[in-house]
This record gives C-alpha cells, structure tokens and sequence, in this order.
C-alpha cells in the first residue's frame, strides 16, 4: 500500500498497517485511527513485511526516525525532535520525546478542510447540453457563483459571457441574440461575442460603455463546456472526449442531477465501493475487494473485485452482466474488475466482464462524470455525465434490456445522491470536516483534490 505525498507535505512513504492501539487520550488519539500501532512499519522505500517498531521519513529537516513506544500509555517516540511532517493527512510537530499534532483536536483528523476547497477554475466544466442552446437562444448558468450566460449564434456557435448586463446589472440570459451579439431585455444595450459592448441605442459609438467578461467555451460530445479561470491555459485542458459517448458500439444514456453537496463528496462517493452496503435492495450483499491503487500530482485510480456474500442480481444489473457473457457460457469462473479514476476535475468508471481480461479489451461499462459547483460556497454541484454499456452481438438485444438498465442505475444514483446530501448536512451541522476517513485509497483521493483545488 502506497501513502503517497500529502498536500504541502514533504513525506514519501510506503506502509504495512497493523491493528490500530489506543494511544491515550492526548491528542495524538486522533491518529490511532490511521493503523499507528505496534508492528506498523513505514519506510522510504518498497513496503516491508517484516514487522518493525521503526519508520523512516523524510521530513523538511531531512531524514527521520520516528519509534513506536511499546509502552500503551506514552504513545510514540521519535528521536529527531523538531522536524515537522505530515503523516496521514494529520499535521504533526516532533518535540522532544513525543509528537504533538498541530491540529486543535482530536475529532478533526484532516489537515486540510476540503469542504472549503475550491474546484479550481482553471480547468473545463460542464454547464449545458448541446441540445438545450438551438440558434438564438441563450441560457443562464453559474460556476461557483459566477452568473455565465450561453448564446448560440445564428451560425451555430456557442458563446459564454458573464451574465450581466453592464448597465443595471440584470441576467443577459433574459435578453435576444442577434446574430452572433447578444441584447439586453431591459435597455437594448448591445454585446459581441468577446464581452465588448457595442451599441446603447441612446449613447453614440464614442461613449460606449465597458463591456462584460467572455469566457473559453466549447461543445465536446454533445456537453458545453466553460473554462472559467486563465484563458491561456483553456486550449491545453480541453478534453478530447467523454467516456465513450462517440462508440458506435456503445449505448449511452445521459446522466444529470443536481445536487445539494460540495463536490468533493461526489468524488469520494465514487471512489470508494466500499459503501455497496448502502445499495443492497438494489444489488443484494456485495463486499468490495481493492486490488490496487495508484495516484499522481492531478489522478488518483482505484481498482476492485466484488463478490456475492447474499441476495440476488436485480434484473438490471443482471441484464448488463449477462449481455456481455456469450451464449452457452457457464458462469463459473466469469469474473468482475473496476477501475475508478479522478483525472482532475472529472471521473470515469470502468467495468471488465469475463475470463483472462485484459486492460486492452473494451469494458462492458463505461461512464464519465463531471461536477460544476453552482453556488458561491459550492455546497451544491451540477453533475453531467454519460452512461455507456457495449452492445452483445444480437442486434436489437440492447434495446430490449435498456429499460431494465436505466432503471437499475436510476436507483444507485438516486441513492448515491440522498446519502451525499445527508453528509453535507452533517457537514453543515458541525462546521468542519470530522469524517475518520481509513481507506487508503480515499487519502489518495483526498490529496489530489487538496492538491488541485482552490482555497
């Protein structure tokens, strides 16, 4: 298991937990929770087997021994007094004999509150359906509280500018394009495609007043996309595509919800199937196996099995197993490997189905996500994304079996989306990020949202 570089901390390190110990009611209680117990071994290198009761770091003061006491009441040890580290996203001081957290208190395990994280601008979102904006209509939507409004020119391009007319300030939204410029529903005051005010009907050309803010727009797989940070760094980022909308050889549904929650629990909820729990009317019991795990400055990627401990398929996740399973084919030995992955700001799931799967072979499932935070405070999110099953030989079956597939996922979503509000009210209700978050794979995620984002 890899720990990986925590935000604004300078540790690089491999880990074997073992049973977490209770080690007192200091402070450092906080990281019991975290497996520092006796037998954990932590190294700057390859993870060990071989149980130890010392872990070397690297901290801004250079390298580092930190021992685990065997004595249950002093907790731990360290022999290099003064360093300062960050060791599982809790923020620690080493003084002389013992390690003191800087955090305030024991209930709040993260160092970084990423409930007041940002989604950074400078990245592309998803505001519309190519669909909602046909030649002369315009629309109003927000990224983080910023009014944007999105016209189609009568050529059929699509343009984004800052929803507001110079002038009294109302939504442009409300006004009429013409042509390739948008006017303003209450005085006519007039704007092009770059935000530059071009006409107020009692003003002559020489006062013209300033115009409004543009924004980097583009339509990817049928999904508008907004870019509202630095604008030099908008062609760089564009994505190609999403998921596999483009297939021929996929079906693909769309997905939309708005959702009262900041979007980094969106992520989470994603990235850890260890809450399959959760989805047992709709799956029966499923326990979720991790096969591995990996991360980078801006991703974080990981890998499942599942099994069956009780209950039985619905029929929808029935259908998308057995589409893929050829006819006559005994299931004995027919497998199940998942990938999530955050390639910031977005994600994407991966299912293989089969014997001997490889990475090569195309994926029974395939969906993308994107999160748009709508208000100021981003405690609610926009979610775009696109749904795609491969299609089994027999022509037509796909269609048959759609209606069991929508109602299937319709019912994950839906209860993806009330457990995720449930969590910002608690985050409301408490002021801070008091979730205990053990799974590894969750503090690698946690990093590259605290890495990427925005305070």
């Amino acid at each position: 298991m890899q720990l990986g570089k925590a935000a604004g901390a300078e540790v690089l390190s491999d880990f074997v937990a073992a049973p977490p110990r209770n080690v007192g009611t200091s402070p450092l209680g906080s990281l019991s929770s975290y497996g520092l117990a006796s037998g954990l071994v932590c190294l700057a290198g390859p993870p060990a087997a071989i149980p130890a009761k010392k872990l070397d770091i690297l901290s801004q003061s250079g390298p580092a021994e930190l021992w685990l006491d065997p004595r249950p009441d002093d907790g731990l040890t360290v022999a290099a007094p003064g360093a300062h580290v960050l060791l599982h996203s809790a923020e620690i001081t080493m003084t002389e004999g013992t390690l003191t957290p800087i955090l305030p208190h024991a209930t709040t395990a993260n160092a970084v509150d990423l409930r007041r994280v940002g989604a950074h601008p400078d990245y592309w979102y998803p505001v519309a359906w190519s669909h909602e904006l046909p030649p002369g209509r315009a629309v109003g939507r927000r990224f983080a509280g910023e009014p944007i409004v999105l016209y189609r020119g009568v050529q059929g391009r699509v343009f984004a500018l800052e929803d507001r007319c110079a002038h009294r300030q109302v939504p442009l939204h409300l006004g009429v394009v013409a042509g390739d410029q948008i006017k303003c529903h209450y005085h006519g005051w007039t704007y092009d495609c770059s935000g530059k005010c071009v006409s107020a009907p009692y003003f002559g050309k020489e006062r013209l007043p300033n115009g409004v803010k543009s924004y980097p727009v583009s339509e990817v797989d049928g999904i508008v996309l907004v870019f509202p940070g630095e604008r030099t760094l908008a062609p760089g980022r564009l994505p190609a595509s999403l998921g596999s909308f483009r297939r021929k050889d996929y079906k693909t549904r769309k997905l939309y919800r708005e959702v009262a929650c900041h979007y980094t629990f969106m992520h989470e909820n994603l990235f850890d199937m260890n809450h399959q729990f959760m989805h047992r009317k709709q799956m029966g019991s499923i326990r979720a196996q991790c096969l591995g795990r990996d991360h980078g400055e801006q991703w974080a990627q990981v890998e499942y099995s599942f099994k069956r401990t009780a209950g039985k398929q619905s029929i929808g996740e029935q259908v998308i197993v057995d589409l893929m399973r050829a006819r006559g084919e005994k299931k004995r030995d027919f497998r199940d490997y998942m990938r999530i992955r955050t390639d910031y700001p977005s994600q994407s799931l991966k299912v293989w189905l089969g014997r001997d799967i490889e990475e090569t072979r195309d994926p029974v499932l395939d969906v993308w996500l994107g999160y748009t935070p709508w208000d100021a405070e981003q405690r609610s999110n926009h979610t775009y994304g696109y749904l795609s099953v491969k299609k089994p030989p027999i022509p037509g079956l796909i269609q048959l079996a759609w209606p069991f597939v929508t109602w299937f996922t319709e019912n994950i979503f839906r209860e993806d989306k009330e457990i995720v509000e449930y969590e910002q009210r608690a985050y409301d209700a408490q002021g801070a990020d008091w979730n205990n978050e053990v799974f590894p794979a969750l503090h690698d995620l946690r990093g590259v949202l605290a890495r990427c984002g925005q305070l």
